[in-house]
């Protein structure tokens, strides 16, 4: 498994943490969905700091292209201002109180009384 971090610093974007945040909601988070070779991807952001990223976790080093489904650059106006690729060296899960990450994340408050998952949003 290999993970792959992405982050823009967007001091120099029109777009803002809360524009990108209407773009995980209504197109990337089922867009993502359906890449080949994702195990998941999770988007954060530092909306005080200007910062907005995304961490993959590959199943191997042969996957789909994000780029095929992204539109993070188009919508930013600039490529990632860092990014790298890792090998996993182990993984642990917790014991999490989220049973599943669907409907999960700010993007998803308030778009609904409850995420699809049941809980609140």
């Amino acid at each position: 498994m290999y993970v792959s971090i992405v982050l823009w610093n967007l001091k120099d974007s029109d777009a803002t943490v809360e524009s990108l945040r209407e773009y995980l909601r209504d197109y990337a988070v089922d867009a993502f969905s359906t890449l080949k070779g994702m195990r998941m991807k999770t988007w954060f952001a530092d909306a005080e700091k200007g910062y907005w990223g995304a961490v993959y976790l590959w199943d191997g080093a042969k996957v789909g292209n994000p780029l095929s489904v992204s539109r993070a650059i188009e919508l930013i106006g600039y490529p990632p201002t860092t990014t790298g690729v890792f090998a996993v060296e182990a993984i642990a899960e917790g014991v999490s109180a989220t049973e599943s990450f669907v409907g999960v994340g700010r993007a998803f408050q308030g778009a609904s009384a409850t995420n699809p998952a049941g809980g609140p949003a």
